[in-house]
């Protein structure tokens, strides 16, 4: 069975951006459109900013028992590996 999470975001010129991330054997695939556009696009590699909020989307998840913690590791390794970390969003989300 498929794991899919979506959300939805606004660009810097203000346009509405979803974004999907699904993850199907074992692999994450993400996916966005703009509401002006009329195709998904693929991101393979998947953007950074998309991994961290994928990952503060999954973690809220996992909190309430909606997600598993194996998918919050998983994305914690992704965004490790490309050199990213998700622990500097946080703290300045919470500031």
């Amino acid at each position: 069975m498929h794991n899919k999470h979506v959300w939805t975001e606004r660009t810097e010129e203000g346009e509405k951006r979803e974004v999907r991330a699904v993850k199907f054997g074992g692999v994450w695939r993400i996916q966005s459109k703009l509401a002006s556009a009329p195709e998904w696009t693929y991101h393979d590699p998947a953007l950074m900013d998309d991994l961290i909020e994928l990952r503060d989307l999954l973690f809220r998840k996992y909190q309430r028992r909606r997600a598993a913690y194996e998918d919050v590791v998983l994305i914690e390794k992704m965004i490790t590996s490309r050199g990213g970390d998700w622990r500097k969003a946080e703290e300045e989300s919470a500031d």
